[in-house]
């Protein structure tokens, strides 16, 4: 006689079927059978017979109902979890179906944070262009906490960001580069700024622009404030946008932001923004690739990777 764990191992590979996750995920969203039945252009009979049919499968059940509406049991949600996944990667692979049938090699997707060197964004823009077959590229720009997550989620391939202080079991990462910081001010702010040794104290009571909280270059800068003994700044904007930055170093004329040294020489070169000349002795967080260890071998994949090293050794 098949175990409990046997049978629902044989349920899941036998009678289990994608439009049943998707049915789970709508569940989720809406919360109630009726709207479920609603946007499926289902009625309201079949929805129900269809979480029973799928609660057999799982053996438990996945949903309970409450004042809210239906909400997930412990098991429901892990069920919801990996459907999500399995979801997005039916979703990937109709998408690369597509561009194969259009006349490409596949598809990649790349998630980079704002503050990338130019040289490294060419790399990861231009790679797949430059294969023949061509590949096709779709880059998403976010946070690293953001792309990080969009990666666990099978939404990205790769992700070029900030050191992801516990990448966990699930991703590897190599590094790519590592930058220096630099102050930038308005430009009428600048002589008098530079004048002296650099006063943390007297620059925290400036109009700070800094990245999103919660990001590498954020926390580093936080403690850096905490070391030289200043309460880290309550920044007026946050903001990883370069257009933003430079529209504020000419509107503001207190304004002030620490970034990486070819962001400085882009605002610089706006005429809005200056580079103090005070050298900071600490580096910004490397910058990395990283990916899914499931897909660590996956050739298109370690092509990319290969193709951002290669760019920044020609760099070096």
């Amino acid at each position: 006689m098949p175990s409990p764990v046997d049978k629902l191992q044989h349920n899941l590979i036998s009678r289990l079927r994608l439009k049943h996750l998707a049915l789970l995920l709508a569940l989720d969203r809406q919360r109630s059978v009726s709207r479920v039945a609603a946007e499926m252009d289902l009625t309201q009979p079949a929805v129900t017979k269809a979480l029973r049919e799928i609660e057999e499968i799982f053996m438990v059940p996945l949903f309970v109902r409450s004042r809210r509406g239906l909400e997930p049991t412990g098991t429901g949600a892990a069920v919801l979890a990996h459907a999500r996944l399995a979801m997005a990667d039916t979703e990937a692979l109709g998408r690369e179906l597509a561009v194969i049938g259009a006349g490409l090699h596949g598809r990649l997707r790349i998630g980079v944070i704002p503050y990338v060197a130019p040289v490294v964004l060419d790399a990861a823009c231009s790679h797949g262009l430059r294969q023949q077959p061509r590949v096709a590229v779709l880059v998403r720009e976010g946070t690293t906490d953001e792309l990080v997550a969009a990666l666990r989620a099978h939404e990205l391939d790769c992700v070029i960001a900030r050191s992801f202080y516990a990448p966990g079991d699930d991703i590897a990462q190599t590094p790519l580069y590592r930058e220096e910081p630099a102050l930038v001010v308005p430009v009428d702010a600048a002589a008098r700024l530079a004048r002296g040794k650099l006063d943390w104290q007297r620059l925290a009571a400036l109009d700070w622009i800094l990245p999103p909280a919660h990001t590498p270059i954020r926390r580093t800068i936080n403690t850096l404030f905490a070391t030289a003994g200043a309460v880290p700044p309550t920044p007026v904007v946050e903001t990883y946008s370069i257009k933003t930055i430079a529209t504020l170093m000419r509107d503001q004329p207190r304004a002030i932001t620490i970034v990486p040294r070819a962001v400085a020489a882009e605002l610089a070169a706006t005429g809005s923004a200056a580079v103090l000349p005070h050298a900071l002795t600490w580096d910004l967080p490397a910058v990395g690739a990283m990916w899914l260890r499931r897909t660590e071998h996956s050739e298109p994949l370690q092509a990319l990777v290969r193709a951002l090293l290669g760019a920044v050794a020609v760099k070096g």
